[in-house]
């Protein structure tokens, strides 16, 4: 391991970020369950059934919520190992700090008797599993939606659904100029690593990085307004417009109203 590595990890983080999205497309042209309905038909069932889990106060029909979106997801041809090292374990570690001292502070019935300020609850456990499941089942539900659908057919479809142009606008640029500015990135630190020789000292790296922060923020501002003068140039006007236009057909309009009788079912049973 040399002491001019941190190129080489930075350049590979970079080129792992610009592969990532090149996995969501790969997978969005499989044939699957909800690549199959209209992008419409997605977003509006999985934002109910996310509706219906965060609404719901019975932590079986929760449960089962999640087993209804890991069931979608596989379908979808969204792998199990996918779902656990992208989805559920980062949830799990983000959701689980937040649900600990759930087990402790939340008075009820002793499970675990401890120091008095370590008593474990079944009120408190009940409530730190209805606070995992929530987040783990709107989670999966979320990210299989991202996965097996295109982002510009997810923005096409929240216009639909009667979102402000200026809300579509400014997630449609800020996913493009994530990846832009990533891939931006990745060039600026090969051309460096092209260009050290030798061991690097500790205080040059840190001129190094700072220089590339400076340079980088630099060109994101002059490049988005040359690309935003381009747009405009070509007519773009807030609305986002596809070669393809959408189309409900039976099965979506099946597929539609299964989505909403799951999760008016959840809420009726789990209010």
């Amino acid at each position: 391991m040399t002491h001019n590595s941190y190129l080489e990890k930075t350049i590979r983080g970079l080129s792992a970020a610009l592969s990532e999205s090149l996995f969501t497309e790969h997978m969005a042209q499989k044939a699957g369950l909800l690549q199959s309905l209209d992008p419409r038909v997605r977003l509006a069932g999985s934002l109910f059934l996310v509706v219906a889990t965060v609404a719901c106060r019975k932590l079986a029909i929760v449960a089962g919520l999640f087993v209804v979106a890991t069931l979608i997801a596989l379908l979808s041809h969204v792998s199990l190992g996918v779902l656990i090292k992208r989805v559920w374990l980062a949830i799990l570690l983000f959701t689980g700090i937040i649900a600990v001292p759930a087990l402790f502070i939340t008075p009820g019935r002793a499970l675990l008797a401890g120091p008095s300020h370590f008593t474990i609850s079944a009120t408190g456990v009940r409530a730190a599993a209805m606070l995992i499941f929530r987040v783990e089942t709107a989670a999966t539900l979320t990210a299989t939606l991202i996965f097996c659908t295109p982002w510009t057919q997810i923005l096409k479809a929240l216009r639909f659904l009667r979102m402000p142009t200026e809300v579509i606008t400014i997630l449609m640029m800020t996913h493009r100029y994530i990846f832009l500015l990533l891939e931006t990135a990745q060039h600026m630190f090969e051309s460096r690593q092209s260009r050290t020789v030798g061991v690097m000292p500790e205080s040059e790296r840190r001129k190094v990085v700072s220089r590339t922060a400076g340079v980088l923020m630099s060109k994101s501002i002059e490049l988005s307004h040359e690309v935003y003068l381009a747009m405009l140039s070509r007519g773009f006007r807030g609305e986002v417009r596809l070669l393809t236009d959408f189309r409900l057909v039976a099965r979506d309009y099946a597929a539609l109203g299964l989505f909403f009788v799951m999760g008016f079912a959840a809420l009726w049973i789990g209010r």
